[in-house]
């Protein structure tokens, strides 16, 4: 089990050029009569873990759709608040704009810049997840967006 020796290394803020947060929801069922190009606001369920003291209002997130159907981006959008504690555990307020047509899962496998993010090298992981600079670049330029300056 050598491959389990090497320490991965723990994501700091400058790191972080976006979240992931995921769902097996598409989005109409996430929020019934959400249409491609609309905003909504939704919160997410996170796990307690260090990252989410990184996290802060108004930086960039994705909604990743994991499972079978159309697994890949669906909406982009900022993080509202920092994570608050809930019930069911901690939650994060996101406004969402959900995309015309979703970046597809195999779409950013097969490209170099994106296919060694976190959620698609180990798609069961935790959530958030995150996304480097280039690797944000590249979902953006996948979804027809312009990259922030």
């Amino acid at each position: 089990m050598a491959w389990l020796a090497g320490a991965v290394p723990r994501p700091t803020s400058p790191d972080v050029a976006c979240w992931v947060l995921k769902s097996t929801r598409l989005p109409g069922a996430l929020a019934p009569g959400w249409q491609p190009g609309a905003t909504t606001d939704l919160a997410r369920c996170v796990r307690p873990t260090y990252r989410l003291e990184l996290m802060s209002a108004g930086q960039p997130c994705l909604l990743w759709v994991s499972g079978r159907d159309r697994p890949g981006v669906h909406a982009l959008g900022v993080l509202t608040g920092a994570p608050l504690p809930g019930g069911d555990g901690p939650t994060v307020a996101v406004r969402w704009t959900r995309l015309a047509e979703p970046v597809d899962r195999a779409d950013l496998l097969a490209d170099p810049a994106a296919r060694e993010a976190e959620v698609l090298r180990m798609p069961a992981g935790s959530n958030p997840s995150w996304l480097s600079a280039g690797q944000y670049a590249a979902v953006l330029a996948h979804a027809g967006v312009p990259a922030p300056h």
